[in-house]
């Protein structure tokens, strides 16, 4: 073991590795996916945990994911961890000529404005580059932002209300139709304008979302415990004990003015 290694040693491990290792050896493109996914969101979750350790660690697997598959290209003869740097080099060079060109931007509203400009030049249509992979909340997100982009956007948040009431509406009436394909249809819809709504008000949907998992993991952690205190199986509780536990972790967490999201 090296006191210290570099981004060339990585390399070199890599390499090795797909010699040497059975497991690597086998792995593909469509295989490391989900690995893919995996560590970003453990990425996410050391900076929402504000572990830096962690962050530093995850940081790493992420890195791994980008070095893998450009050794499987380079074994195939199409390109290289390398020449994906350079693209990366090129592209951040040329995203930023307020930086490196004549371009002025005095705040990354600006920034952020020249760059959608750019690349509406560039797609032919607004909504291009909008990955389908993305997780369907946001997607939403996204969409919405590049149509309001160019103009295609409530101008009042009233208008927003009630697209929100209207689409409960029409869900609510093809919940009462029983049909499970309007149903699915019209729920899609409530989704879509709630999204509409977060962006609106300036909110992330996906990160809202996200803390309201944590609550509810966090609340019904609390509604175990009580539960297994009691000595009684979760079959013996009625549905009124276990919402009076909830109801006490709620409180418990108004009452911590440190609680977390």
């Amino acid at each position: 073991m090296k006191e210290r290694y570099n981004f060339e040693d990585l390399k070199r491990i890599m390499s090795e590795l797909r010699q040497k290792c059975p497991w690597d050896r086998k792995q593909t493109h469509e295989s490391l996916k989900k690995y893919l996914i995996e560590e970003a969101y453990e990425v996410l979750e050391a900076i929402d945990n504000k572990d830096w350790e962690a962050l530093k660690e995850e940081l790493g697997d992420l890195l791994l994911q980008p070095v893998f598959h450009a050794k499987l290209a380079e074994e195939k003869g199409l390109f290289n961890i390398d020449d994906v740097v350079d693209h990366l080099c090129k592209k951040l060079i040329e995203r930023h000529p307020h930086v490196f060109g004549e371009e002025e931007a005095k705040t990354a509203e600006e920034v952020l404005k020249n760059w959608e400009r750019r690349k509406a030049e560039k797609r032919k249509s607004v909504l291009d580059g909008v990955p389908k992979a993305l997780p369907a909340l946001l997607r939403a997100y996204k969409l919405q932002k590049k149509a309001a982009a160019v103009g295609f956007d409530w101008k009042d948040i009233k208008d927003v209300e009630d697209k929100v009431k209207e689409e409960w509406r029409e869900f609510w009436e093809a919940y009462k139709s029983g049909n499970l394909e309007k149903i699915e249809h019209e729920l899609g819809d409530l989704l879509f304008a709630l999204v509409n709504l977060a962006r609106f008000l300036k909110i992330d949907p996906e990160e809202a979302l996200q803390k309201a998992n944590n609550r509810f993991i966090k609340r019904f952690s609390y509604v175990e415990k009580k539960v297994k205190e009691s000595g009684k199986p979760w079959s013996e509780h009625t549905l009124e004990e276990l919402d009076r536990y909830w109801e006490e972790a709620k409180k418990m967490e108004t009452n911590n003015p440190n609680r977390s999201s």
